[in-house]
């Protein structure tokens, strides 16, 4: 991932306007950066970057650093979280799109 990626995702981030204290907390404090992150429409480009690049501190994409260490340590093969996130992400959506979907003839009696 280029700087510019980064700085494209990045401004659409909900922490962008945080204290970065907040985000880069220990302990119980770590809850409340996590929940910052819940709602935020960048999430798996935040977390696919700091696993991709290894980032050791802070909350990023709604994880820890012991979270995305313990990720890292269960799928060493991984070579780009970034492809792996993007692609789930999309069959995610494709699921839940034809789950979505009435069948054709389908009609809804109350």
């Amino acid at each position: 991932m280029t700087s510019d990626d980064q700085e494209t995702w990045s401004e659409h981030a909900i922490c962008r306007t945080a204290d970065p204290d907040e985000l880069f907390a220990d302990g119980a404090a770590q809850n409340q950066a996590k929940a910052l992150c819940t709602g935020c429409p960048v999430r798996t480009e935040c977390l696919a970057h700091a696993l991709d690049h290894r980032i050791e501190h802070g909350v990023w994409g709604g994880m820890t650093e012991r979270e995305r260490r313990a990720l890292l340590r269960r799928r060493p093969m991984v070579t780009s979280w970034r492809r792996l996130l993007e692609t789930a992400r999309a069959e995610y959506g494709r699921q839940s799109t034809a789950y979505q979907e009435p069948s054709e003839g389908f009609s809804q009696t109350g």
